[in-house]
């Protein structure tokens, strides 16, 4: 057969009416021309349609990874690290102490208790391994093929776990770092976490910190509290069907309660038996027996951590944050031994107290109530229950869910009690430090967890009034000045007039405080500025914002009880300004100090002013609206303010004596509801029965001394038959001591600066009781013309028997015998002539001293 040679083909001819291919520059266009070209060969076309898109594949995959790890990088710094780990394994709480080292809490992330793993039955690690991780001896903390098949059903929308017993631990061990979101950020936090955790401890720690932290309910944590949760054991005597109860319950402590679903715990808890078996670590018959064994559950719920004063320990807890914060410690878990002012002791007392007089007062709020409450009041405590937000949720108005709920007689009585319950607290103020003592926020924490004392704003009442008398003290006047205590007419800025209730003849400053005098405070007020009343309230201690009207004097803006608490504590340390002082320090549970807390006082009033608006207060506990005080029993120097706002909304009361300065309230939680009376609902008749039975509780554990007296005061005297006061030689004159003239006259008046003063008392018992002869007094009020008049004058007839300063002329000086001088009674006694001149700065005579402190008062 003869062979054909081989002919070329014939080029193509180009004719005008074929068509033609256009250039592009599309690549997909340009792809697709390729793989579908016929003149190609197949392998070029093979090459073409396979190749193009596994580069991209690759190139894609490439990229992806890259993308990953540099997303992976940025979360490094967000991520637990194997330190981290290692101190939350050993983390200790952090305790916390009264001013006698008495524990009052503790504070720590969960409550738990360690076990070792060698005390950890073997069953109880086969029943985790076998239904959580399988491979955990295998991996390095991930399991990659559970992982990219979890990521895959995240990326769909669904939930799969594949977390390994390593990434649990991760999430259990920090929450906040990690989370619990079904998301890429908290899955690769929890991968790069038990990474880190794998590297750094072995399989036996790892067992050992996640059996002993991970969470079941009922506030357990751990495998031991557990057993004491479900089954009244412990740990180590845990039988395998409870072993595995416990496993069937991680993967949802809520589905699988055994309480709540004993159908669900019991057939969770069999698969976990039965995937045992299939492991091999427990045989098939033995599983089968088990499995038909019951749940018996015994449930003890673990308590939460106690506290012997909740409301001051939630306090210490936000100051403590805040100081961690800055700082970088760890509350929960760095075993801090943090040293509080509170006195436990009296913190009983005080909370024994509140609880008696409140538990009476509310039985008189009942009787005078009964079931009637206001519908208002009512209606809004409605709105906060859980059948109206479910009723609402439901699809009802507000109206037709307000009407269900009301129509719901046991929860109605439940709602009504919880308006009309009476609160109370308490709080108690050491004024030379500003120690807290006594700190209590509400009758009972269990029932009502709202901070009465040093969160809740309420109308202060009268007791506000001291800082009106305290600007008027600042600017000239003194207690013996008389007011005009007729009704006062205050303009308004909007044109009308304001006249306050409480009228009275006219008298004296001190007696207008001491009586509680509504129109000569708001008199007093007009004179001085209310600006200056709120001026005034700041620098002693009031922090909340003041409206600056002209019945503030009268007590109608809100603050807190702590606030003014501390502010009257301001009066009883000679007019110095301490912060309110939850902790003294904080130290390691070694001992090492980290840090002391306290700082620089603030002279908010002179030593003149404050002893002089003490001595007005002391008039209000002796002949005042506090005398009650005095009739319950309780002894010692005392001063103090009472108050009551509109309706009898509130009640208040803060008395001082040396050494402590403590404050009531008493009311409601909806000031809608009120005592109906005003024998029931005065401050003197809530608020002060509270204080003063806190005051017999602790009055024998108080030093039993006096307030330095204020300037122009000395002791009363005593008088001889004739009606003549004793007189005392001159000579006991030379014994006073400059120290103890400073104490007695006070200083000159000078604008309030900071002051850097040690945080320390000063002994009562060197204070000693002087007083000298009133100053001149100032008469305030209106003339028939309506102008104001100030009339300077010295009293006639002084209440205590004045002490001239200065000897009679006749009188020997240096302290020599001869005609005797009136000096106070309870002056120190002779000391011996060289120990005098040691005391007297610079060996200054009787007459130097005297006029040193008559140029002092300004009387010279």
């Amino acid at each position: 057969m003869a062979l054909t040679p081989n002919v070329a083909r014939p080029a193509r001819s180009w004719s005008p009416s074929a068509p033609v291919e256009e250039p592009t520059r599309n690549p997909f266009k340009r792809y697709w021309r390729a793989v579908t070209d016929d003149e190609a060969s197949w392998g070029r076309r093979l090459f073409v349609g396979l190749g193009v898109p596994f580069g991209i594949g690759l190139g894609g995959l490439v990229l992806g990874v890259a993308a990953f790890a540099v997303y992976a990088w940025s979360l490094l710094p967000e991520t637990p690290d194997a330190y981290a780990l290692a101190r939350a394994t050993q983390s200790q709480p952090t305790v916390v102490v009264d001013v006698r080292g008495e524990r009052i809490t503790q504070f720590e992330p969960e409550f738990r208790e360690w076990v070792p793993l060698d005390s950890i039955p073997t069953h109880l690690v086969d029943a985790l391994i076998a239904t959580e991780d399988r491979d955990f001896y295998g991996h390095g903390g991930i399991d990659y093929q559970r992982t990219v098949g979890a990521i895959w059903n995240t990326l769909k929308g669904a939930r799969q776990g594949g977390s390994t017993i390593t990434q649990q631990l991760a999430r259990n061990l920090f929450p906040d770092e990690i989370g619990n979101a079904g998301t890429i950020e908290r899955k690769t936090k929890e991968a790069l976490a038990a990474r880190a955790i794998e590297r750094d401890h072995t399989k036996r720690e790892i067992l050992e910190a996640y059996l002993n932290t991970v969470p079941f309910l009922y506030n357990a944590h751990g495998v031991e509290l557990a057993a004491r949760t479900y089954f009244a054991s412990h740990a180590p005597d845990l039988t395998v069907p409870q072993s595995a109860m416990l496993v069937a319950m991680l993967k949802g402590p809520n589905q699988f309660n055994p309480v709540r679903h004993p159908e669900a715990a019991t057939d969770r808890r069999n698969l976990v038996l039965r995937l045992m078996a299939e492991q091999g670590v427990l045989g098939q018959e033995e599983a089968a027996a088990y499995q038909a064994e019951g749940l018996d559950i015994d449930l003890q719920p673990q308590p939460s951590t106690y506290s012997a004063a909740p409301h001051f320990t939630a306090a210490v807890r936000r100051e403590l944050d805040a100081w961690a914060t800055a700082r970088g410690y760890d509350v929960d878990r760095d075993g801090l031994v943090v040293r509080t002012t509170l006195d436990l002791t009296m913190q009983r007392e005080a909370e024994a107290a509140v609880a008696a007089r409140a538990g009476r007062l509310q039985r008189t709020a009942d009787g005078q109530w009964g079931r009637r409450v206001p519908r208002a009041a009512l209606d809004a405590a409605f709105r906060k229950t859980t059948a109206y937000a479910q009723a609402v949720d439901g699809g009802m108005s507000e109206s037709e869910a307000l009407a269900e709920v009301r129509a719901d007689a046991a929860l109605w009585d439940s709602v009504a009690q919880t308006v009309r319950r009476v609160e109370a607290s308490l709080v108690a103020i050491q004024p030379e430090t500003g120690a807290v003592r006594a700190y209590v926020g509400s009758r009972d924490f269990r029932v009502d967890e709202y901070d009465h004392a040093g969160v809740a704003l309420r109308q202060p009442g009268s007791t506000f009034k001291a800082f009106v008398f305290a600007g008027a003290l600042q600017r000239g006047y003194g207690p013996e000045d008389e007011i005009d205590g007729g009704a006062a007419e205050v303009e308004l800025d909007d044109g009308t007039t304001w006249t306050p209730a409480g009228g009275w003849s006219e008298g004296t400053l001190a007696d207008a405080l001491a009586y509680s005098k509504n129109a000569a405070t708001a008199r007093l007020t007009q004179e001085i500025g209310p600006h200056r009343v709120a001026l005034v309230a700041q620098r002693m201690g009031v922090e909340s914002d003041l409206d600056v009207v002209p019945s503030i004097g009268l007590g109608t803006s809100p603050v807190t009880l702590l606030e003014m608490v501390s502010a009257y504590a301001t009066i009883a340390n000679d007019g110095l300004r301490r912060e309110p002082k939850l902790i003294t320090r904080v130290e390691t549970a070694s001992g090492t100090v980290l840090d002391t807390f306290g700082g620089v006082g603030r002279q908010a009033l002179t030593r003149r002013d404050a002893r002089n608006l003490l001595d007005m207060l002391r008039g209000v506990i002796d002949r005042g609206t506090g005398r009650p005080l005095r009739e319950m029993g309780v002894t010692g120097d005392l001063a103090g303010k009472t108050g009551t706002t509109q309706e009898y909304a509130d009640g208040w009361f803060i008395a001082m004596r040396p050494g402590l300065a403590v404050g009531a309230w008493v009311g409601f939680n909806d000031q809608r509801v009120t005592f109906r009376s005003k024998q029931t609902g005065e401050g003197s008749r809530t608020a002060l029965p509270v204080v003063g039975d806190f005051l017999l509780r602790v009055q024998d554990r108080l030093p039993n001394v006096a307030f330095p007296p204020p300037p122009g005061r000395y002791a009363d005297l005593d008088f001889d038959a004739d009606g003549d006061s004793l007189l005392i030689d001159e000579a006991d004159v030379a014994d006073l001591t400059a120290e103890d003239y400073e104490w007695a006259y006070g200083e000159d008046p000078y604008d309030p600066v900071e002051v850097d003063v040690p945080d320390v008392e000063r002994p009562m018992e060197d204070r000693p009781d002087l007083r000298q002869p009133p100053p001149a007094t100032r008469r305030i009020g209106w003339d028939g013309n309506g102008q104001r008049s100030d009339e300077r004058q010295r009293t006639d007839a002084p209440r205590r028997a004045p002490i001239p300063r200065t000897p009679p002329p006749s009188a020997p000086r240096g302290g020599q015998s001869g005609e005797p001088v009136m000096i106070p009674r309870d002056a120190p006694p002779t000391p011996d002539p060289e120990v005098r001149n040691r005391n007297n700065r610079g060996g200054m005579t009787a007459e130097e001293m005297i006029e040193e402190a008559r140029r002092r008062d300004g009387d010279g």
